[in-house]
């Protein structure tokens, strides 16, 4: 055979193999992208309240000062029942008792000069409306204390969509500024990234008037945002 020949024969089935292995797809790393982050708002009205109001009592003794807490705390309690609020509603929170101590010389050991009785209960409202008149209720029934007075949203998907939806929609209206920008339009999404829904503390003010003639006590349930943030690498045609 000729040799030429054989080298023409050797040269062509060497290189089918090579054809055959030639790639069918563009890897994902070959794309052109831009990645954007976008961020959406919003601001909901609270539908939960949740407040503590106590008694705290002194007396010479233990159990005058427990029995003069008892029956303020009673009157409490019954006077939120009367305005509405279930016994699921209402829970102790809080029960102590201190004695009372004398440190003032010339006594070389503090003296116990009284007790002092604590008892709190904490009331959860689906109706925030109505806590101005829970609270004034059971300062007339003799509560002395009142404490952690908030407002929240219950529940916690409540708004997300909408928010994500918006979230997403301002990242694409970045993306398609920067596509612009760079001669180029805007393609297919490639990837979704959720940063997290965030719930920043706003201040929701309360007033609390002592006088015995105010019917009410003046409540401002404010509002609460909640926010969402997302990452988004969109395609560049």
């Amino acid at each position: 055979m000729n040799h030429r020949l054989v080298a023409v024969l050797v040269t062509t089935l060497l290189a089918v193999p090579a054809a055959a292995q030639a790639p069918t797809a563009r890897e994902p790393g070959g794309l052109e992208t831009v990645s954007v982050s976008g961020t959406g708002r919003a601001e909901l009205t609270p539908d939960r309240a949740v407040f503590t109001v106590g008694v705290q009592t002194v007396a010479p003794t233990v159990a005058a000062a427990l029995q003069d807490n008892n029956a303020r705390v009673a009157a409490i309690i019954a006077a939120l029942k009367r305005l509405g609020a279930a016994d699921r509603e209402i829970r102790t929170s809080q029960m102590s008792i201190y004695p009372q101590q004398d440190h003032q010389p010339p006594a070389r050991l503090p003296r116990i000069t009284g007790y002092q009785v604590s008892n709190s209960v904490t009331v959860s409202r689906d109706d925030p409306s109505t806590v101005g008149k829970l609270l004034q209720a059971a300062v007339d029934a003799g509560a002395n204390s009142v404490s952690g007075v908030s407002f929240v949203v219950s529940d916690p998907a409540r708004g997300r969509d909408a928010v994500l939806q918006a979230a997403f929609a301002d990242a694409r209206a970045k993306a398609e500024v920067l596509a612009r920008a760079s001669g180029r339009a805007l393609g297919r999404t490639i990837a979704i990234a959720e940063g997290g829904g965030v719930r920043p503390p706003m201040p929701m003010p309360y007033a609390m008037k002592m006088e015995a003639q105010a019917s009410e006590v003046p409540i401002m349930t404010g509002t609460e945002e909640i926010s969402f943030t997302v990452s988004v690498v969109f395609e560049l045609k």
